[in-house]
């Protein structure tokens, strides 16, 4: 994307004001999204981004600049606003740029790009087609495409150049089903690091049809209970819970400033011994996956809990440094006008011994969560509240009424360490993550996991 004799001048002129390291990161980004709503394509969207940053550090400062002129004059001038930020001598010098190859490929085998947009519209309608087909308590569907071929050009001071390609596309539909005053909805989103190809294995008439059954059978749902209660939940379906109140605490920039109680607990028992998690860029084709980290840092997986052992961190080039640990491969910015921030890609409790069946068989009283919803995390401490979408009672070893409104308070630590069985099966689902006014795709799996107590919140 950039000529090399151009880059090795900017990362020389960062460093120009003591700064020990520099880089410069450039993208190409061409992207489609549309939507319908009431059998209406409500927008099209397509366009090309282009840019380029630069940054530098020295100890714990750095600073950074951007620009969306791909010429020399303006990475040069980037790279002085960064260089004049930073005030010192003996800065570092530029190694010998060499392209570095990547372990861990996604190729697409069709680039989203050179597919037509009239056959994206028809992939959506087909998803609608799919959700009004559900029956007559369907009230509204509202589907959206989206993807993105990313091109990827990072350099730095160090000697590090890469220029890989990420591609990503996600259909994903949202259905309300009303009935008798009662109002419910359904959602379903597949999407992959993968091309056009993704929908030779996902059918687009069932991601509408799932989206619609789920708002449905919630219109024959009672309200949740409330009380304390075991709780089981679904494969993948409490992969959001283990993302939100466990990984957002592991990343490496809240240990630094001390606002997560992980930063406490390193190195100590914090889950039970059945528990096993971690964080994998590498997985091929998934959602939030990729070959480098917008860092230059090569994907990899990372176990941050060890048998309940809390193990890991996910790092940045400054949090690492800060904390003295190696780099983890999760610095990542949601486009060259951001800088990069320690960041959960796929998060992934690990499957163990027990049968799924056996798992609810051994409740007597309980609520199984098949999936959740949005909630709160307070990093500091850990306790949270999340919205389950869909939730049956567990009655003597059985699933019996379908419940609505349920609600999982707790604490992540707490409900970590409460895990007292954990399933042989295993599901991922897939996402869009919110940090730091940055938006990055991730996604989080899980087997069917079972906390032995935990708060549940209803009106039933």
């Amino acid at each position: 994307m950039l000529d090399e004799a151009d880059v090795r001048a900017t990362l020389a002129a960062a460093l120009a004001g003591g700064g020990e390291w520099s880089e410069v990161y450039a993208e190409q980004r061409d992207s489609t999204s549309l939507s319908i709503a009431d059998r209406r394509v409500e927008a099209i969207s397509t366009g090309r981004d282009l840019g380029a940053g630069v940054r530098v550090a020295k100890g714990t400062q750095s600073a950074y600049a951007y620009t969306n002129v791909l010429t020399r004059d303006s990475l040069l001038a980037a790279a002085r606003a960064v260089a004049a930020a930073l005030r010192g001598n003996g800065g570092g010098g530029v190694a010998d740029l060499t392209t570095a190859r990547a372990a861990s490929v996604h190729p697409a085998r069709v680039d989203p790009v050179a597919v037509e947009t009239a056959a994206k519209v028809a992939l959506a309608r087909r998803a609608e087609d799919g959700a009004w087909a559900a029956g007559g308590d369907v009230r509204q569907v509202m589907v959206s495409y989206v993807d993105a071929t990313q091109r990827v050009f990072l350099a730095n001071s160090a000697g590090h150049l890469s220029d890989t390609t990420r591609v990503r596309t996600r259909l994903a539909a949202q259905v309300v089903a009303a009935r008798d005053g009662l109002v419910q909805t359904g959602f379903e989103g597949p999407g992959a690091a993968k091309g056009w190809e993704l929908y030779d294995e996902v059918d687009a008439e069932d991601v509408g049809a799932t989206a619609a059954r789920r708002a449905v059978r919630l219109l024959d749902s009672r309200p949740a209970p409330a009380g304390e209660m075991t709780v089981v939940l679904s494969a993948g379906g409490g992969g959001v819970l283990f993302h939100e109140a466990c990984g957002h605490g592991l990343e490496a920039d809240g240990i630094v400033k001390d606002t997560t109680v992980y930063a406490r607990t390193r190195g100590q028992q914090v889950g039970s011994d059945l528990f096993c998690g971690v964080d994998d860029a590498s997985m091929p084709g998934e959602w939030g996956s990729y070959s480098f980290d917008d860092e230059g840092t090569a994907s990899q997986r990372t176990l941050l809990f060890d048998a309940g052992v809390q193990v890991g961190q996910l790092t940045d080039r400054l949090s690492a440094g800060k904390l003295g640990v190696g780099l983890s491969g999760n610095g990542r910015r949601q486009s060259y006008a951001h800088v990069p921030l320690p960041r959960m890609t796929n998060s992934l409790v690990l499957p163990g011994t027990s049968h799924p069946a056996a798992i609810v068989a051994d409740v007597d009283h309980g609520l199984y969560a098949d999936g959740l919803g949005g909630g709160e995390v307070n990093p500091a401490t850990g306790d949270f509240v999340f919205g389950v979408t869909e939730a049956y009672l567990i009655e003597h070893g059985e699933l019996t009424a379908r419940v609505r409104g349920a609600n999982l308070i707790g604490n992540g630590q707490q409900a970590i360490s409460l895990v007292d069985a954990v399933g042989t099966d295993f599901a991922m689902k897939q996402g869009m993550c919110g940090k730091g006014g940055q938006w990055v795709p991730v996604a989080f799996g899980t087997p069917t996991l079972r906390i032995a107590r935990l708060t549940v919140g209803g009106t039933g």
